[in-house]
């Protein structure tokens, strides 16, 4: 059975806090055969191979739009910032009024922290309180770190169902903040936000937990302390963060800290000492644990990065067929999620009596289940709970590919787990003996 505070699925399942990201379509005409393929590839995960006949079909015709647009989509979820914001670009010059190309070029400019940029073709697809919250930096660095140290390090308050980090936002008293790779900027809580002074820029609509939907805010504070970095300029989501206290063993739960947020460090969650650690990014930043990882065996796993914060890689299910998989750390207590189509490939029943767990919008009616094999890459665990119900129907091809389910805090607690998002992998240290 799974206790009521692992039904805090999701932490408020901040999945889809990105309006617009499948704004505007592929053109209506017939498209050459090539591109009909990479679009199969892609809707599969399988990024490389799309790639490779959408750049064969530029051999042919230099300015086709559906493969310069889809090789600009697979630079971007390989956070190829360069190659994406040249080939969107390219794409906004081949077809000036598609949304799909401004959208994604958005998205390039805002992960380079280039708001100026990114703000006008906010607004166009119209998402105005995104764009109003970009425009209002000006002249100000987002993300700004104010510190020479070279690294900061955040002890957990609680480690389950949920890891607990202590933070001071503004000139306020510290507080408790989740931590939560599904989420996407740094998230407030109204009441909270208010306390503290953010400034406030308008809202938009998301789904949650089990498909349902509600509004958050757009918003911007001019300082978060991390540990031992004041990080100033901070763009912010409010959201309501309340009914999440109980994933914090019953802590006032005031905010969480995004994946936005995280990768403007090297980020690691480590587990098993109880701790976030963040690393400031230079050109050396990630090497010692690239070489750690290669001296002693440990695990890498690639991913990708949809939209603002959404983590993908290929993971399985009871030894089935890989597929891809979000990477989110903050399902409460359980290890995994998914659509009913992943259920029927694993051949799971549904057997344990349901009942009533807390999403972002609202109730959500949850059925527990235990998987036999969850694998990530090459990291594999036995054993492992999970829970029907959260994962939103939309959110299966929602992204443009198929997503077959979201590993979470169960699988990697006995990790220590780095997200590289220079070198796009996703380090996974289990413990040693003596630790």
């Amino acid at each position: 059975m799974i206790g009521n505070a692992r039904l805090q699925v999701l932490l408020g399942r901040l999945l889809s806090v990105l309006p617009g990201l499948c704004c505007g379509e592929l053109p209506a005409e017939e498209p050459p055969r090539g591109i009909e393929q990479a679009d199969g590839l892609f809707a599969e995960g399988r990024f490389g191979e799309a790639a490779e006949l959408c750049g064969a079909r530029l051999t042919e015709v230099e300015d086709d739009y559906p493969a310069v647009l889809r090789l600009g989509e697979i630079a971007l979820l390989a956070n190829r910032l360069d190659e994406a914001e040249r080939r969107l670009s390219k794409a906004r010059q081949l077809r000036p009024d598609e949304a799909r190309p401004m959208a994604l070029l958005a998205e390039a400019y805002y992960r380079r922290d280039n708001f100026q940029a990114a703000e006008p073709l906010f607004r166009q697809i119209g998402r105005t309180a995104m764009a109003d919250k970009l425009a209002s930096f000006k002249s100000l660095v987002p993300y700004q770190v104010a510190s020479d140290l070279a690294e900061s390090h955040l002890d957990f308050a609680l480690t389950d169902p949920l890891p607990v980090v202590r933070v001071r936002v503004n000139h306020g008293e510290e507080v408790f903040f989740l931590i939560d790779t599904g989420g996407s900027e740094l998230i407030l809580d109204p009441a909270f936000a208010k306390q503290v002074g953010a400034e406030r820029f308008g809202s938009e609509t998301g789904t949650f937990a089990g498909g349902s939907t509600t509004s958050y805010e757009h918003g911007r504070v001019e300082r978060v302390t991390l540990g031992a970095f004041e990080v100033r300029n901070v763009p912010v989501h409010l959201l309501d963060t309340t009914r999440l206290s109980r994933a914090a063993g019953g802590k006032p739960v005031k905010g969480i800290l995004g994946t936005v947020l995280l990768y403007h460090f090297l980020p690691t969650i480590d587990y098993r000492r109880g701790r976030l650690e963040l690393r400031r990014l230079t050109d050396h930043s990630s090497r010692p644990v690239e070489a750690a990882s290669e001296a002693d065996g440990r695990i890498s796993v690639p991913f990708w990065l949809a939209g603002d914060h959404f983590i993908v890689a290929r993971g399985s299910v009871n030894g089935g067929e890989s597929c891809l998989m979000l990477v989110d750390t903050g399902l409460a207590g359980n290890a995994f999620t998914c659509p009913e189509s992943t259920l029927e490939r694993a051949g799971i029943e549904l057997k344990g009596p349901s009942s009533e767990g807390v999403g972002g919008a609202g109730p959500v009616r949850v059925t527990p289940f235990l998987l036999k094999e969850l694998s990530l890459g090459p990291a594999v665990r036995r054993h492992m709970p999970g829970v029907f119900g959260p994962f939103p129907a939309s959110l299966e091809h929602g992204l443009g590919f198929r997503l077959g389910g979201l590993i979470s805090h169960a699988f990697f607690r006995s990790y220590r787990v780095t997200f590289d998002f220079v070198r796009m992998s996703l380090n996974l240290e289990q413990a040693r003996r003596g630790d």
